[in-house]
């Protein structure tokens, strides 16, 4: 068990695609002595990289999984978490960032700062997660750290201070320029892993001093005391550490480090960072919600101290060889062997079996694990984001999931594909909150539902090869919406009498629209005319009504219900009665509303050369996208648009051949947005029809 919690580092590594995360995951643990061996991405011995454990993710030289690990350097306990690049599996970005304490976000020397690392970085700004930034891939032709550094100033607006300057760029890459010693380092050896440090060379020596009296300025604003032996020239190295520590863990200052981790290099100066910069569990506040006798919720910091009960986050589930295994955060108490443990959602008392800690897809069993770690749990059964405790009724902040955009039909193929597809269903669901299914009711098929394309492909493959499931898949479906572009009065009255007690219930109000908010309910009834106890039936009925809308058959979205009026009997009046006076009134009057149909716009960011400029924005232009943003830096182009998800299917090929295969795309949910009239005809006109049918 770890008892001083400063030497512990629990830290993430985010970054756009391709940036070369997993490379440089696999040189930290192959110089903190974890693993023996440096294997690539998609290296050419076949073994790939140690995060990239599923199959999947190593013949696609992706990162689909966040992965854990834990390893030791200079003294430090270091959990860390790499995160898959693509925006498709940002849940897995956002529940690794919920519990971590810092990061390192890794950039590419030559592209920069690039969509999806402004995704990331919006992603690390909403949990308050203290970062410093690894400039990567400086042996690459086009390489340029200190545009890096100034993209980080201008489009993520940090506050943004070179820590080093490279020896050499591109094919001449030697080593970096320490500007707090004002030492050289080179990385020699088969592996880099002989650090050599030398006096700065001549060429260098006053672009060094330039860059150190900047950092010096930047870093003095967090410490007066290195402010003031800045004008007496005592500055010491502590000073810098202390002062720059400060500022990260503020949140006002991002450290710039650089190198090359396919070529070795600078990995090892990075690792020394993150044990000085990056906050110890005992460096943050995190909340949490006591609930209270009678209902109240009271917020407070956790402790981090072993002492007191446990308080512990379940933040990702997994199904591999050891059976289901959970991922918690501890954040004060003890876990150990055999423990009674509270779910405080269900409220079941589990018994704690099995405990371990991941490296990648094995594990090595541990008794018990204190505040401020993190490690894996065996046979518990609960869902992502649930908290367990000692038996206080105590709950962690909820993660933010966004809501899927993309779905498409799927079909086993006899009876026994059948079964093993539901059971892999029932399993990616509890792993992924951002992955669901349902069952269309017109068809009796399976929908599964995603964040995009490749996220249901992904899904798809791994129903084929882990469950071996055979299934046929239709085409993706979009998932629209539709909303009232009008307020409308409406005015209902339910009766039925049918022997013994009848059912009665009058009601009056408004249905109006209400932006892109979620559904709003308000009573403004005066008198008892309806009596308090059946206004929450009424919320129930208009509620279940928003499941389907009467244009287009699509959930209903923005609506604001304010109930005027009504009328209730002593006797006939009833909970179901008001429910379903409600649901007639919705269906009687919606259309009067002048609904509309909306359908998900997306925000599209393609990056490639700047020749490509012309034939991307005409790709563009077919797709009936809005060109919201172009951006040029040194012969590469991005360019930003709202593009709807419908006319997306399939794009990664166009843009493939319109370009070379030269330039790349991310894509992500912006909005909702009206649709045009001729795709709002079709659908109304497909609904109508479905209904004619008696689907």
């Amino acid at each position: 068990m770890i008892e001083d919690l400063s030497m512990i580092r629990n830290i993430g590594i985010s970054a756009h695609i391709d940036s070369g995360k997993t490379t440089l995951t696999e040189r930290i643990l192959y110089y903190t002595g974890r693993i023996r061996a440096i294997h690539e991405v998609r290296g050419k011995d076949g073994v790939g990289a140690t995060m990239d454990s599923m199959e999947l993710e190593r013949e696609r030289g992706i990162t689909i999984q966040s992965a854990a690990t834990y390893t030791e350097w200079k003294g430090h306990h270091v959990n860390i978490i790499d995160t898959p690049g693509h925006v498709d599996f940002t849940i897995e970005v956002e529940r690794a960032l919920k519990v971590l304490d810092g990061a390192i976000l890794v950039l590419c020397s030559v592209a920069g700062v690039q969509s999806q690392s402004i995704t990331v970085d919006r992603q690390m700004k909403r949990y308050n997660v203290p970062r410093i930034a690894f400039v990567n891939k400086c042996d690459r032709s086009g390489a340029n750290p200190a545009r890096v550094t100034e993209q980080l100033r201008e489009k993520l607006k940090h506050n943004a201070v070179m820590m080093q300057i490279p020896i050499g760029l591109e094919d001449k890459l030697e080593g970096v320029v320490d500007l707090v010693k004002m030492k050289a380092y080179r990385f020699e050896g088969e592996n880099g892993e002989n650090i050599i440090e030398s006096e700065i060379p001549a060429e260098l020596q006053f672009d060094a001093e330039a860059r150190r009296e900047a950092m010096l300025d930047a870093v003095s604003m967090f410490s007066d005391e290195l402010m003031e032996a800045m004008l007496e020239e005592t500055v010491t190295e502590e000073m810098i550490h202390d002062a720059v520590r400060k500022g990260v863990l503020a949140n006002e200052l991002t450290p710039v480090f650089m190198g090359s981790a396919y070529k070795n290099k600078g990995v090892q100066l990075l690792l020394d960072a993150v044990m000085k910069y990056l906050p110890a569990p005992t460096d943050i506040d995190n909340t949490a919600v006591r609930m209270l006798p009678g209902g109240e919720e009271e917020e407070f910091i956790l402790s981090n101290d072993p002492k007191q009960k446990l308080v512990a986050n379940a933040f990702k589930l997994e199904e591999g060889p050891y059976g289901q295994l959970t991922y918690v955060r501890i954040y004060q108490g003890v876990l150990r062997k055999a423990d009674d443990i509270v779910n405080t959602r269900t409220n079941k008392k589990v018994k704690v079996g099995r405990l371990g800690r991941m490296h990648s897809d094995q594990m090595e069993e541990i008794d018990h694990a204190s505040a401020g770690d993190i490690i894996a749990l065996f046979g518990i059964d609960c869902a992502s984001g649930d908290t367990f405790t000692s038996g206080d009724r105590i709950a962690l902040s909820s993660m933010h999931v966004p809501e899927p955009v993309v779905s498409l039909a799927i079909v086993p193929v006899d009876n026994k594909a059948a079964t093993k597809m539901s059971k892999a269903l029932h399993r990616f669901t509890r792993e992924d909150p951002t992955f669901r299914t349902s069952v269309d009711e017109d068809t009796g098929d399976t929908i599964i539902s995603g964040m995009g394309e490749l996220h249901l492909e992904v899904y798809i493959e791994r129903i084929k090869r882990e469950f071996g499931a055979e299934v046929t898949t239709g085409a993706p479906q979009v998932k629209y919406r539709e909303t009232l572009t009008q307020p409308v009065q409406f005015d209902y009255t339910h009766k039925k009498q049918t022997g013994g007690s009848g059912q009665y219930a009058k009601v009056l109000g408004l249905m109006e629209p209400a932006g892109e908010g979620e559904f709003e309910f308000e009573s403004a009834v005066v008198g008892g005319r309806i009596p308090t106890e059946y206004i929450g039936a009424c919320r129930k009925g208009f509620e279940m009504s928003l499941a389907e809308g009467m244009y287009i058959g699509a959930p209903v979205q923005g609506l604001k219900v304010t109930m005027q009026d009504g009328a209730a009997h002593a006797v006939d009046s009833s909970d179901m009665a008001f429910q379903t006076a409600c649901r007639a009134a919705f269906r009687e009057f919606y259309m009067k509303g002048k609904p509309s149909a909306l359908e998900p716009l997306m925000l599209v960011s393609i990056e490639g050369p700047s020749e490509f400029q012309g034939e991307v924005i005409k790709t563009l232009a077919q797709r009936r996208g809005v060109i919201v943003g172009t951006t040029e830096d040194e012969g590469f182009v991005r360019v930003d648009a709202n593009v709807p998800l419908a006319e997306m299917f399939g794009y990664a090929t166009v843009l493939r051949s319109s370009t070379q295969g030269k330039a790349e795309f991310t894509m992500e949910f912006a909005r909702y947005a009206p649709a045009p009239a001729d795709v709002a005809e079709e659908l109304v006109k497909a609904y109508q029809a479905r209904r004619a049918e008696g689907k």
